[in-house]
């Protein structure tokens, strides 16, 4: 057994946390070192993680891997010699053996993280997309089940979509041309048509959705702004924040808008393209409260300036619209957004401080409950004929109203178009790392939701909207 625990830094402690995020399936080159399933399952078990929680290591049957499993999220690890695995970004990740010569736990940037039990087991679900051959899988079209949960049921057939490409999409996902897609969901015409789920994902399971989060918070702020808790977006966002005194303040700041966090237009030094930038959100992260460090930030342009994509925007938002509703922000979603949307089931720690460095703040939701929400937009902010969002919120949000990344983005949301086959087509899109995407096509009266695993990689998401889709209506154009 291991005789000395290490004490493991906060600032080491997030390194980790990035390093594991950072892990892909995609990036990998050959192993320098070979090894085989029944070796690497030597290395299975429930280790110490940081912040005082755990992390599951587990051996995969079909790609000769190592997988870091963080709730369901699961982050390769490459062999490269013995007891030695490497992580996306090349660093490494030593195995450590006791007196018995088993594995007793891991060594990370001169941390050490314990084995706490080999008494973890890992269903095969987690590695297939299906539980059956690839070569010899059929799929057979089902209509989606009618739950009563607010949304109409149709049938595929009837849609207009062309059910040899999704056919084939199916087949693409089992085989896993396009692996670690969890769920595809289509709604066409009002009706749910299509819904289908993967590996051990199902339609009760909670997707965690990262930045897709940041879609509902300015949901939220607009309901705020409705209900006269905010009075507009023009509202200088130090006003909400007198508490704070800041090392960097200058008069720059004193212009922030709301409209400015929901345009991602702040004019901070917070670019997730910038390497340099001062407000990364591992710092943000590590910091005891995520506002006034996202507000500490130095001044690099105007507000209302250069577009530049920054988590802490939206972080500040949802803070606002806690103070000035007085609610914690997931009870004030519970009342005003999930309860009328028939949203039954969801997870959402809103806690801005280190506490949350593993979470991110971020948002849960079923898959169904995804298109629920892309739905409400599409409608103009109406559900079952009752206004849950102004009409007025919703066309402003799918406006563009800054450029981010190249791409045209409203209020917190992207404004977007997909190629398919030569033809371009325009839709709105809450995303987020991973592949989780929630597309509205309002000129084919269409939602699709996609979500997946692909953290910190390009995802198959786009590619199976515009090549299995969107196709279907080129004959129409």
């Amino acid at each position: 057994m291991l005789k000395k625990q290490i004490k493991i830094t906060t600032m080491k402690k997030t390194y980790l946390l990035l390093a594991l995020s950072l892990m892909s399936q995609f990036g990998f080159s050959q192993p320098n070192y070979k090894v085989n399933y029944n070796q690497l399952k030597e290395f299975e078990g429930l280790y110490e993680y940081i912040n005082h929680t755990t992390i599951k290591i587990a051996a995969s049957p079909i790609d000769t891997l190592l997988y870091a499993i963080i709730d369901k999220s699961k982050y390769p690890l490459t062999p490269f010699s013995k007891d030695l695995f490497t992580n996306r970004q090349k660093d490494n990740i030593l195995f450590f053996r006791n007196k018995s010569n088993a594995i007793g736990g891991y060594i990370f940037d001169n941390d050490t993280l314990k084995l706490l039990s080999k008494d973890v087991s890992f269903p095969q679900e987690i590695w297939y997309p299906r539980l059956t051959s690839a070569k010899g899988f059929k799929y057979r079209y089902e209509k989606p089940q009618n739950l009563k949960d607010g949304l109409t049921i149709g049938n595929v057939e009837n849609s207009g979509l062309d059910t040899a490409l999704l056919t084939k999409m199916m087949q693409k996902i089992v085989d896993r041309t396009y692996p670690n897609v969890h769920s595809v969901l289509i709604i066409k015409d009002g009706k749910l048509v299509f819904e289908e789920y993967f590996y051990e994902y199902t339609r009760d399971t909670l997707q965690e959705l990262r930045s897709a989060t940041k879609s509902f918070v300015s949901a939220l702020t607009g309901i705020a702004i409705d209900k006269g808790y905010i009075k507009s977006i023009k509202e200088r966002v130090l006003s909400y924040f007198p508490e704070y005194t800041f090392e960097n303040k200058s008069g720059l700041l004193d212009q922030l808008t709301i409209e400015n966090l929901l345009t991602n237009q702040s004019g901070l030094d917070c670019d997730i393209t910038s390497e340099k930038a001062e407000g990364n959100e591992t710092k943000m992260h590590n910091s005891d409260d995520w506002v006034k460090f996202s507000l500490n930030l130095p001044m690099i342009d105007t507000p209302g300036g250069k577009g530049m994509y920054c988590s802490g925007n939206s972080i500040i938002l949802g803070r606002i619209v806690e103070k000035q509703t007085k609610q914690p922000l997931q009870e004030y979603a519970e009342q005003t957004l999930f309860g009328p949307l028939g949203i039954t089931k969801f997870k959402w720690q809103f806690k801005p401080d280190k506490s949350s460095a593993e979470t991110f703040c971020q948002l849960n939701l079923r898959p169904r409950d995804l298109a629920k929400f892309g739905l409400l937009y599409l409608n103009k902010g109406k559900w079952n004929g009752k206004q849950i969002i102004s009409s007025e919120w919703c066309a402003q949000s799918l406006k563009k109203h800054s450029i981010i990344q190249g791409v045209d983005y409203g209020y917190q949301w992207w404004i977007k178009y997909l190629d398919a086959d030569g033809v371009r087509y325009y839709g709105k899109a809450a995303q987020g790392n991973g592949g989780q995407k929630i597309y509205i096509w309002e000129e084919q009266n269409m939602v699709t939701v996609i979500t997946g695993g692909n953290y910190n990689t390009q995802s198959p998401s786009d590619e199976l909207i515009k090549k299995y889709i969107l196709p279907a209506f080129n004959k129409i154009k």
